[in-house]
């Protein structure tokens, strides 16, 4: 069944809406609970980012795809998942629906509903880490799909908890994400100016998982011409 644009529209913002309450708002009761224990409070951000994932997909998936991920709609366009007629749509739909997330998660804790992060987070390790990320992921959803669909919310959601933790730059990997949490100067908090980096390193890791994916998930090769 496929479902009319603005119903596609809407469920990309509201899973993206809904990821980014939970990464912003999990962050801001970890750091209050954790009496200053970075490791706990990133421990207390971690879990419900991954199990979001995993409600968000099984929920949303069937109207939209669940991409939540502008990174993952443009390797979708690229690899004919996605119409790119549609992509501007859903790239618009993921970052103002992240972008509300925000506002959402602090108007909960009773903060300024806008803000910005004064979190830097930059340096090439950093940008390394954000590129890893989101190569991890590219590849973990397309190959998943191909064998084992059903287990992709699952896959997502564990990947993303891992990736918090393997990384430096605690796995972003999603450029609308990103966006929003530089409007914020909580724990989950970058800072503006590091956005386009984290931004560029996220595309180019996506892009490099699907000419690797489209290479090793291709079990019928052309023979080479004589």
């Amino acid at each position: 069944m496929t479902f009319p644009l603005v119903k596609r529209m809407t469920a990309e913002a509201l899973g993206t809406g809904f990821l980014v309450a939970t990464v912003v708002g999990s962050g801001i009761m970890a750091d209050k609970l954790a009496g200053g224990n970075t490791a706990l409070a990133l421990l207390g951000n971690t879990l419900p980012t991954g199990a979001i994932l995993i409600v968000l997909i099984l929920t949303l998936a069937p109207i939209s795809g669940a991409h939540f991920n502008p990174a993952v709609s443009l390797v979708e366009s690229f690899m004919g998942g996605l119409p790119w007629r549609e992509l501007a749509p859903y790239v618009t739909a993921q970052i103002a629906g992240g972008c509300l997330g925000t506002l959402t998660a602090h108007g909960m804790f009773d903060l300024a509903l806008i803000q910005a992060s004064a979190t830097a987070r930059t340096g090439v390790a950093q940008w390394f880490a954000e590129f890893v990320a989101t190569f991890g992921l590219l590849m973990t959803i397309h190959a998943v799909v191909r064998f084992r669909i059903g287990a992709i919310p699952f896959a997502v959601g564990l990947y993303i908890t891992a990736a918090y933790w393997f990384t430096s730059s605690t796995s972003f990997a999603n450029p609308a994400v990103t966006i929003a949490r530089g409007l914020t100067a909580t724990f989950a908090g970058i800072a503006p100016a590091s956005v386009p980096a984290f931004i560029l390193a996220q595309l180019l890791g996506g892009l490099t998982a699907m000419a690797l994916t489209k290479w090793l998930l291709d079990s019928n090769p052309r023979s080479p011409s004589p």
